[in-house]
């Protein structure tokens, strides 16, 4: 929100006196004072997070809290590799999330590194060179051409003080300073009279009077934000809710189990580890390495796309993410300042007049803005080596204007260029394209002030070019620049990127909406979305947010695609504003006034050019600035997401139906249908079978809408294909025991095949909602799978088999159990349709 008064609001005179200072600046004492009260100048670094805390906060997940339980009772029951591989398992994947999180301490650190290193104060009236930390508020600053500002501060005087705030703003164009305040400035963008901490003077010279020092800056807001706690992202979210609908799962099941066979009089030792083996076999011990895999696989697949992967769990959010938020800046426009017209008074582009204003910037000293730039690149290969320069007016602010004395040939002129409003005021003729010379009466006049108004009105900026005859002179008068002729305009634009239809287009067509928010005026982010024909309506300024409170923004930013003229702060809170509404935001940037912005959002995005801050604060780096990039990304991220998925779906209804088979059946039968070890033994088998679904492709439905976590669909999925499971099984058991008369040791060890069979081929069928034999799986997921099920079959024949409690039975009994599994693959198809159902998202 905008503060009640901004300091910027306030002339030079009244901070002085606010801030007990004088033009010549502190004396030593009470700089040194005011030190040890506020600190140094500087951006503190995020506080060193102790790492046992981290460590707890993560155990505390509810899924990485399941994981320890299992691993303390396989180890208590003897089933050491089962311990071994949760353990490892749980600790790679905690490990490599503390790693990720603690480079938010390097976002601020970057943020301390790019500050000014020393700076030129008065003190005791004399000007020295200090550290930028030792500065205070009340110091009086000089500034000079590629100085970094080193404070927030207040201009005291400007001598053609252009200043870069790019980085702050988004605004691509230099910002002329002046002295006075303006009143209705609401936001920095507005306030031409105040330097930021962290912007650069690329043009003139400027005293500035330090204000704010430190993290009271804004630089130092953002450097605040950074180093705070970050949301949990969508993926979190999602296996948070994954963790506690296993955890349900789990205590119904085992208390039903332990309940029974404790009322029905079994031994209790017995009934408890057979109780905890089942809370083992419910627990997926390896969706942490699946997930870890198939999001490192899809980080490989985007590093291709030329995206880079700073956190992998940003991929998931990628997919899921059906809000993007972007600046115009390098992603929509080219981030270049470009010639577009030097329209002469007839409206109509005149050579002579952009020939005039690249002279004129050529001799102009100093830095070159990007105006001057992009004027001198305009007339490369046409030579400008006969043009002599004899004199220069540099630029200052009353001015607003340049002016250079050169000569062609015989001929001499004096070519100035600056402000249209205030350069026309001095013309009093204007020359057409012949070359005549035309009094400017009002008429002529008022047409110039329309085609200047018209351009502005498209978010153009313009330059106006004019002349005067200097026969003879040898100086610029510093008094003579008067009774100009008018030559034309110069207009510049940062042009639209010719990519940028498309890709919004396919990210639109993807289901992702996509929101501008920049720092711009309305009028140029308006031109620019019609430019390129953008599907975005409404538009909100940031004056009208500074107004609204979060939840009336909240209810407007749904409806409205276009931000203007919005700070960093607001940046964020729209952000905020869109993921409290339950969408999955992107947001895209690359200034330091993007950072806070970026790492709010579920996915942080920035891209290779990007200052350190921002590229530090984003999940991925784009190498190449372009949306259609991310648009690769975020079918990969779609793809990652949705092998994610049918592992948590295959492995979750798959332990629900055997571990459901297991609680009734062991009700009615005077023995267990397996032991602990052999329940166990089967969970791994078939998790190990699983490692190559992260290969695998993926529908195209999956690839067509965000996806996110579906925890209702995944319970629909498993209330239907669990018991589908548990049928087949229990009609196992009455075909073993009521036909074949089997024993014990020959009945568990069918039911074990049984039970591997159907978990494992029942994976070629449920990976895809179209029919099966439509859809080929990858290689890696076919050979994982088969050996898997292999290994599953050779157990029995192996000269241990009896230490595991198993038995071969006979041929007969093995093909019984496969027309069985026949039956379920079929029955699987036919109800997959109504299992795998997809569901409607709630947001556009």
């Amino acid at each position: 929100m905008t503060e009640p008064k901004a300091f910027w609001q306030a002339t030079p005179d009244d901070s002085l006196r606010t801030l007990a200072a004088t033009r010549d600046g502190l004396s030593s004492n009470e700089a040194a004072l005011r030190l040890d009260r506020d600190g140094p100048n500087e951006i503190s670094a995020a506080k060193q997070r102790h790492l046992l805390l981290d460590l707890l906060r993560r155990l505390g997940n509810p899924l990485i809290a399941i994981l320890l339980v299992a691993a303390g009772i396989a180890g208590a029951t003897g089933d050491m590799a089962s311990f071994a591989i949760i353990f490892i398992v749980v600790v790679l994947s905690t490990a490599l999330d503390l790693v990720q999180e603690h480079r938010a301490e390097a976002t601020a650190e970057a943020l301390k590194q790019a500050i000014a290193l020393h700076a030129t104060v008065l003190r005791d009236g004399k000007p020295i060179e200090l550290p930028v930390r030792e500065l205070v508020a009340g110091d009086i600053v000089m500034l000079a051409a590629g100085d970094l500002v080193p404070a927030d501060g207040i201009v005291l005087a400007a001598n053609g003080a252009q200043v870069n705030e790019a980085l702050l703003t988004g605004e691509p164009y230099p910002v002329e300073k002046q002295i006075e305040p303006v009143m209705t400035a609401e936001t920095p963008a507005d306030a031409r009279n105040a330097l930021f901490h962290g912007t650069s003077l690329i043009g003139g010279t400027a005293t500035m009077l330090v204000v704010q020092t430190g993290l009271r800056t804004r630089f130092g807001a953002i450097a605040r934000s950074l180093a705070g706690k970050q949301p949990a992202t969508a993926f979190e979210h999602g296996i948070h809710k994954l963790g506690t609908l296993i955890v349900r799962l789990t205590i119904f099941l085992v208390l039903f189990v332990l309940l029974a066979h404790l009322a029905l009089g079994r031994p209790p030792l017995q009934s408890f580890l057979f109780a905890m083996a089942l809370a083992v076999g419910l627990t997926p011990e390896l969706l942490p390495m699946i997930m870890t895999v198939a999001l490192g696989r899809g980080a490989q697949r985007m590093a291709k796309a030329k995206v880079v992967v700073k956190r992998l769990s940003a991929i998931h959010d990628l997919g899921q993410m059906d809000i993007l938020c972007t600046d115009k800046t390098g992603t929509l426009t080219e981030a270049r300042i470009t010639l577009v017209g030097h329209p002469g008074i007839d409206g109509e582009d005149d050579e002579r007049v952009a020939e005039l204003a690249a002279v004129n910037a050529r001799f102009e000293t100093g830095l070159k803005s990007p105006l001057d730039q992009a004027l001198v690149l305009h007339m490369t290969g046409r030579s400008l080596e006969d043009w002599r320069k004899l004199d220069e007016r540099p630029f200052d602010f009353e001015r607003r204007r340049v002016a250079v004395l050169a000569e062609q040939g015989s001929e001499r002129i004096e070519i100035v260029k600056g402000a249209p409003e205030t350069l026309l005021a001095l013309c009093t003729r204007a020359q057409d394209r012949s070359g005549a010379l035309l009094p400017l009466d009002d008429g002529l006049r008022a047409r110039l002030c329309a085609l200047r108004d018209d351009r502005a009105a498209q978010g153009l900026r313009l330059l106006a070019i004019a002349w005067k005859p200097a026969a003879g002179q040898e100086r610029i008068d510093a008094h003579g620049e008067d009774e100009l002729v008018f030559a034309g305009y110069c207009v510049f634009v940062d042009p639209p990127k010719p990519s940028a239809t498309t890709a919004v287009a396919r990210l639109e067509a993807a289901g992702i909406r996509i929101k501008v928010i920049s720092g711009d005026a309305a009028p140029v982010i308006q031109h620019l979305v019609a430019a390129l024909a953008l599907p975005v309506e409404g538009i909100l300024t940031g004056e009208e947010i500074a107004k609204l409170n979060d939840s009336a923004l909240a209810a407007r930013v749904e409806q409205v695609d276009l931000f203007a003229r919005v700070t960093p702060d607001q940046k964020t809170r729209i952000v905020r504003a869109l993921r409290a509404r339950g969408h999955t935001v992107g947001f895209i940037g690359d200034g330091i006034n993007d950072a806070p912005a970026i790492r709010a959002a579920d996915v942080g995005l920035s891209v290779d050019g990007a200052t350190d801050v921002a590229r530090e604060a984003a999940d991925m780096i784009l190498l190449a600035p372009d949306l259609g990039v991310l648009a690769d990304g975020v079918a990969e991220g779609r793809r990652t997401y949705a092998n994610i998925m049918k592992y948590v779906r295959m492995g979750t209804s798959s332990n629900f139906g055997n571990m459901l088979t297991m609680a009734v059946a062991s009700l009615f039968l005077p023995f267990l249908p397996l032991t602990p070890v052999q329940v166990l033994l089967n969970n791994l088998l078939y998790d190990l079978s699983e490692i190559g679904i992260p290969f695998d492709s993926a529908d195209s439905d999956d690839l067509a809408r965000p996806q996110g976590w579906d925890i209702r669909g995944l319970v629909r999925f498993t209330a239907i294909m669990g018991p589908l499971s548990s049928l087949f099984d229990l009609a196992t058991f009455a075909l073993l025991l009521g036909v074949f008369h089997v024993g014990i040791p020959e009945f568990r060890t069918a039911w074990f095949m049984e039970s591997m069979l159907t978990q494992i081929l029942v994976v070629f069928v449920i990976r895809t909602s179209r029919p099966a034999w439509s859809s080929r799986p990858h290689i890696v997921l076919t050979v994982t799978a088969l050996a898997g099920l292999a290994a599953a079959l050779l157990l029995p024949l192996l000269p241990s088999a009896g230490l595991l409690g198993f038995a071969m039975p006979g041929a007969t009994i093995f093909g019984a159990i496969a027309l069985l599994v026949v039956g379920y693959l079929v029955s699987a198809e036919c109800l997959k349709r109504f299992a795998l159902r997809p569901v409607k998202s709630a947001h556009r």
